[in-house]
């Protein structure tokens, strides 16, 4: 009996200190700040609601990358996100015309419209580049950035980040999914 809470003891103890360092992991993803210099952006898709609207989470990707986009008028937003079984479009389309509902011209925009997970947002993204561009600037909530940019480097990006605030309505919840996704991507690569 002894060894059995010993055993339990320590499985907890190293969940514990997993679930800590995960979270110190997430908090590194909001550097490096983009600049501009980058001269293509990638705005990880996220929740549509049904009515056709972007999610809470998706509008401050979307108004964080508007306002970007902006200031630096030579920068150009490829808008990632497939159409998940209960959206009633493509996370890209729907982000492309919040984008030009911001005055964005649609010159600007490049729709991928296949992906189902920030791997294939980044990979099937980087199908979507110029051959002799690897550096992009990633936008999405906070939360998100650092699994991003690691899966960047993993299909051959380097990135920089735009960090948009994630709603305290998800905050909680968003954080705590994001550490198990975290270690999974760090553990499988994807």
């Amino acid at each position: 009996m002894k060894k059995w809470i010993s055993i339990v003891t320590a499985v907890a103890v190293v969940c514990g200190v997993g679930y800590y360092f995960l979270g110190k992991e997430i908090n590194k993803g909001t550097s490096p700040q983009a600049d501009g210099t980058n001269d293509y952006m990638v705005i990880l898709g996220a929740k549509v609601r049904h009515t056709g609207e972007p999610s809470l989470s998706l509008q401050t990707r979307l108004d964080t990358a508007a306002a970007y986009l902006q200031d630096y008028p030579h920068v150009k937003a490829i808008v990632s996100g497939g159409q998940g079984r209960d959206e009633p479009a493509s996370e890209a389309s729907i982000m492309a015309a919040y984008l030009m509902n911001k005055g964005i011209a649609a010159d600007r925009i490049i729709l991928e419209e296949a992906s189902t997970s920030t791997y294939e947002n980044l990979l099937f993204s980087k199908e979507l580049l110029p051959v002799d561009i690897s550096k992009i600037t990633i936008v999405s909530n906070d939360f998100h950035l650092q699994r991003a940019k690691f899966l960047a480097g993993k299909v051959g990006l380097e990135a920089d980040v735009l960090a948009a605030e994630t709603p305290s309505s998800v905050e909680k919840r968003a954080n705590q999914r994001e550490r198990l996704a975290l270690l999974k991507a760090y553990l499988f690569g994807k």
